[in-house]
């Protein structure tokens, strides 16, 4: 061989020994894909949710991807998995961990469909080896759905509550307010007597904007894109809900938002609030339910809205939803215009659905009008809220 071919010769094999480094780093790198990358992959190409998959980001981020994230996905064991869900159980959120676990049997099936997930998993599925019924605590039902509907008595006790706050801060002397506890932001209590009012979701009403509410005609627009259901959904105001609009309004009606989450500045537009916002509220007055180990961060830490004296368990936003809608059987609604002012998925085939479009808009004020006058009797006052500092937009 000559010097010249020997050189080349010798070139090649380097060449060679180069891409061979190239693909076996490839390789590995290809063998070592962490769940995060699976998990991006999966939200970008397998998964389509209502919410633009935000809360599966959140949910995940919070719960999955600080334990296993990190972890190659060829790795990943059924204790892992069952090491997740027992952070989440521990925490006493029993539906909270259904969930998680059901979204992580979606990732992992869609994931052993397809390249390169498919070769990581070539041991098996991780999440077929888990049984969430066998680490939640015996008899519980994390799909059960929740039934608690508050009584008269106790939407009573939450007007008297919430107005004793607001009394005692107010009466609290000039320089000691920092030690006296800051009522309920008043923007909060209204969104509350309003789910009451309306029947609407609690995360409806905090992505509201003021264009979308007439309060001359006391009609309130709720867009598809805000509503579960994604169908134009709109709400006939009763002398009640509008009178909680109308005090909202002089807190927030210079803002774009109902309920804004900040004040713009310079060019920052203003967002509407978190929609976890209030119901994180309420839950922090009533810890007694929470299994926590101690105050959260820049969060209440108390039960002062514990109804009842907690015989009838927590009570969230929601079910005052279903306190109203119930308050609407018990005047003789009918079910099915219940479910339309409550803007459900309505029974019956496409066909009717296509051919069947009566709005029933005198129907669905009349029952609206009727829950807020059952309200209006119930608390025995025409004003729910109390308004003495109502230009006091952030005062709890």
């Amino acid at each position: 061989m000559s010097p010249t071919d020997a050189k080349r010769a010798a070139k090649i094999e380097a060449q060679a020994k180069v891409e061979a480094v190239i693909a076996m780093t490839a390789r590995k790198e290809a063998e070592d894909l962490p769940v995060r990358a699976m998990f991006e992959a999966w939200l970008l190409d397998g998964v389509k949710r209502a919410d633009e998959n935000a809360e599966l980001r959140r949910s995940f981020e919070k719960d999955v991807l600080p334990l296993i994230g990190a972890k190659p996905v060829r790795t990943v064991e059924e204790g892992d998995l069952r090491a997740v869900l027992r952070a989440v159980i521990g925490r006493g959120t029993y539906r909270m961990a259904s969930r998680i676990y059901a979204d992580m049997v979606q990732l992992f099936a869609w994931a052993e469909e397809r390249r390169p997930w498919r070769a990581l998993l070539a041991e098996g599925n991780p999440t077929k080896l888990v049984e969430l019924t066998k680490l939640l605590p015996h008899g519980c039902d994390p799909d059960a759905e929740r039934d608690r509907v508050l009584s008269p008595d106790e939407l009573r006790e939450l007007r008297a509550r919430l107005a004793d706050m607001e009394a005692k801060y107010a009466a609290a002397p000039a320089g000691t307010k920092y030690s006296v506890d800051r009522p309920l932001k008043k923007e909060t209590q209204l969104a509350l007597w309003i789910c009451l009012g309306t029947l609407c979701r609690i995360g409806e009403l905090l992505k509201s904007r003021w264009e979308h509410v007439n309060l001359t005609t006391g009609e309130w627009f709720v867009p598809a894109a805000n509503t579960k259901t994604g169908v134009d959904w709109k709400v006939f105001l009763s002398p009640f809900a509008l009178r909680q609009f109308k005090a909202l309004h002089t807190l927030t009606g210079d803002t774009a938002y109902c309920f804004p989450a900040r004040t713009a500045t310079g060019s920052e537009p203003v967002q509407h609030v978190c929609t976890k916002s209030v119901s994180k509220q309420i839950g922090d007055r009533q810890t007694q339910f929470k299994k926590r180990s101690g105050p959260l961060k820049h969060r209440k830490h108390d039960n002062s809205l514990v109804l009842s004296g907690g015989k009838m368990g927590e009570w969230t936003p929601h079910d005052l939803r279903r306190t109203g809608a119930t308050m609407m059987q018990q005047l003789g609604v009918s079910l099915d215009l219940i479910d339309r002012c409550q803007n459900h998925v309505l029974a019956g085939g496409r066909v009717r659905r296509a051919y069947l479009h009566h709005d029933y808009a005198a129907e669905k004020r009349e029952a609206w009008s009727k829950l807020g006058d059952r309200i209006d009797v119930v608390l025995g006052s025409s004003n729910v809220i109390l308004l003495a500092n109502a230009n006091n937009r952030r005062s709890g």
